[in-house]
């Protein structure tokens, strides 16, 4: 009688892959049912809820684009001035002694003793150093000895030849005699002078072991130390002296000005010339043009001009760089306003005036520059408020609103650029002409 109950056992390796395929395609179905309910409802809610979602996204930003016609634009703004201006050139200069001088012995010989102290003032025959004087001592005292020696010969010579004089005279010695006596008394009057010169020269070689200052100036580091033999030869020599006071600034300026400043020399105008620190923020010295180079350098269109400063506190070091500013004249009753409201674009040269809210572009033409302000002439009047801040998001007939700057805004642009000027950010405070900047903010 067969057994029909049924025994569980393993399940076969083939049962297990039907069952787990079964299990894949009924996910995939229920997973493509899910996602086919999702875009349903999308589509129901229609393009306006991405539209939506994607302005809730855009935040703050204006509806109007780029130019902002959903609302005024705001900017800052400076006021159009009539007032005198300096015209200025800005350039960078490096610092000049008015005279150096290499202090060099001039005999050789042992350095005994030092009399000046490294990086102080120095006077003009001030004695620096000592040579041991020994041997030119000695040398002079043989010099002394043999001119002693020659002058007693030549004085007996002398004495000889009067009485060969009184003899011949008398007819008692023979004339040839005589004459022999007189070319000795030559022979060592020549060899006295020979002797008084080598004394005179021994004395000078005496007197160089005192090794004096050519110049006054300030003292350099000494080359040589106490002990050492210095010679004629050393190539650094013993020391070196530089003349700060004055100092001079040798500065680089454009050709198209040389004319105008050799006219103001020749004429025995002065220029004035300022020299700031690196970052100018600290006036150093004030001085005025001295000369000019003889040539143009062809490479960068520029001529060489030399300011001497008095330099009276010592402040300016030879080679230090400085940032020099050269006040060439001075403009009367021109427009003012800041650099920042100057734009350059497809119209030329212009600005943007602000009136009653509403932008108009004004052309302008540049007369000169100091940096923070800007002289003009052209389509403004004094009072005009002109943009200074926000201009690159402006078109002629725009909408604009003015807004307060903040504290300390009138001199965060930073000035003192002159003709080779760029705009520096905030923060950046600098030299400008001696009226003071033409701050549109505080006016």
């Amino acid at each position: 009688m067969q057994n029909n109950d049924f025994r569980q056992g393993p399940m076969s390796g083939a049962a297990k892959v039907w069952v787990l395929t079964a299990v894949a395609v009924v996910a995939v179905g229920l997973g493509a049912w899910w996602w086919q309910g999702r875009s349903a409802g999308a589509a129901a809610d229609g393009p306006g809820a991405a539209a939506s979602a994607a302005s809730g996204a855009a935040g703050a930003r204006p509806a109007g684009g780029r130019f902002g016609r959903s609302g005024p634009q705001p900017v800052s703004v400076g006021v159009v001035q009539r007032r005198d201006m300096n015209v200025v050139i800005d350039a960078i200069g490096s610092i000049a002694s008015a005279n150096t001088a290499v202090v060099r012995a001039k005999v050789s010989g042992e350095l005994k003793a030092l009399y000046f102290h490294e990086g102080q003032p120095v006077k003009a025959g001030q004695l620096l150093a000592l040579i041991d004087p020994r041997p030119y001592e000695i040398a002079r005292d043989q010099a002394q000895a043999a001119l002693a020696r020659d002058q007693a010969q030549l004085e007996n010579a002398r004495a000889d030849l009067a009485r060969y004089q009184d003899l011949v005279a008398k007819e008692a010695a023979p004339r040839q005699q005589l004459d022999t006596q007189k070319a000795l008394v030559r022979q060592l009057e020549a060899t006295v002078l020979s002797d008084q010169a080598a004394l005179d020269n021994a004395r000078l070689q005496l007197s160089y072991t005192r090794v004096t200052a050519p110049i006054a100036g300030q003292a350099g580091l000494k080359q040589a130390d106490l002990g050492n033999n210095i010679t004629p030869s050393d190539a650094n020599g013993l020391l070196s002296i530089a003349q700060t006071q004055p100092a001079a600034v040798v500065f680089a300026v454009p050709d198209a000005r040389l004319a105008r400043i050799r006219q103001q020399l020749a004429d025995k105008q002065p220029l004035a010339v300022q020299a700031w620190d690196r970052e100018r923020r600290q006036l150093l010295a004030e001085g005025q043009v001295a000369s000019t180079d003889n040539a143009i350098d062809a490479t960068t269109g520029t001529i060489k001009v030399k300011a001497l400063f008095p330099n009276k506190d010592g402040g300016l070091f030879p080679n230090q760089f400085v940032n020099v500013r050269l006040q060439l004249d001075r403009l009367k009753d021109v427009l003012v306003l800041p650099t920042a409201a100057v734009q350059r674009g497809a119209p030329g040269t212009f600005v943007y005036v602000v009136v009653d809210g509403t932008v108009a572009l004004r052309k302008v033409q540049v007369l000169t520059t100091d940096g923070d302000n800007t002289a003009v002439q052209g389509e403004v009047k004094p009072g005009d408020q002109v943009v200074t801040d926000g201009a690159d998001r402006l078109r002629d007939g725009a909408k604009a609103e003015v807004i307060k700057p903040a504290a300390g805004a009138a001199s965060a642009a930073g000035g003192g650029r002159g003709e080779r000027g760029r705009h520096r950010g905030a923060g950046a405070s600098a030299p400008v002409s001696s009226e003071g900047p033409a701050s549109a903010a505080s006016r």
